[in-house]
């Protein structure tokens, strides 16, 4: 393990458990600059679990004692990605979140994203 050591990672790196809108979808931006804004420029705590079938590295990450995937689930500008992770505490957090109507769950049915990709790579 490397201590007190700047890493640079370079690559796709995905949030296990959650997906998150796409740049054009609606807040998408917002999904975005809420990220940058946690991580951008800090030290993370990352724990690879797999990767995924694009050969991105897919894991937890952690920042200055945030769970990111809670912060991005609680702000309601990520989807619990149930095809892909079981964790009951995701679920909770998607759960607040739309309860309270926060993020992109103030829109009555927001489109998800791997819905919106598969329709985008059908042409519809």
């Amino acid at each position: 393990m490397t201590q007190n050591r700047r890493l640079v990672i370079f690559g796709w790196k995905e949030c296990r458990g959650i997906d998150a809108p796409e740049s054009k979808m609606p807040y998408g931006q917002e999904a975005k600059d809420e990220l940058v804004k946690l991580v951008q420029g800090k030290c993370l705590r990352v724990l690879i679990y797999e990767e995924d079938r694009y050969g991105r590295s897919v894991g937890d990450v952690y920042c200055n004692g945030k769970f990111i995937q809670e912060v991005m689930l609680k702000k309601g500008l990520a989807w619990h990605y149930t095809a892909y992770d079981k964790r009951s505490e995701f679920a909770a957090w998607e759960k607040e979140a739309r309860a309270k109507r926060v993020g992109l769950w103030a829109s009555s049915n927001p489109e998800k994203p791997w819905e919106w990709r598969k329709d985008r790579r059908e042409g519809r």
